[in-house]
């Protein structure tokens, strides 16, 4: 099981930590643990290039941990409320889409959300 855990501060998605394999299928097999990367990915490049903004993340590629932290989805670090609000909206809209796929996926998948201050 995968277990995701979104990070909120003040209201805002600033960050998440992904742990463990889905276990759906095989791993190279397993299309729910491909979704999760690839909408990953997605988020790390919109806010890179995207929105120009800096963005902390670390995968492991034994254990397929990934954890990602932008501190520009949040007002005391970002004075671009646009961007701000594009950033932590884009880490939301994944929250949504996996509180979607649980639905389907839920023997495979865990989303949390906690409210933490960085």
């Amino acid at each position: 099981m995968t277990t995701i855990t979104f990070y909120k501060a003040d209201g805002y998605y600033y960050g998440f930590e992904e742990q463990g394999h889905t276990g759906f299928a095989e791993s190279g097999e397993d299309i729910l643990c491909s979704a999760l990367s690839a909408m990953t990915m997605l988020i790390i490049n919109t806010i890179e290039v995207s929105y120009a903004s800096k963005v902390e993340y670390t995968i492991d590629e034994k254990t397929t941990d990934i954890k990602l932290i932008a501190k520009s989805a949040l007002p005391k670090y970002e004075k671009d409320e646009k961007r701000q609000f594009a950033i932590s909206g884009l880490i939301q809209a994944y929250f949504l889409q996996l509180m979607e796929l649980i639905e389907d996926y839920y023997d495979y998948l865990d989303v949390r959300e906690v409210e933490r201050e960085i």
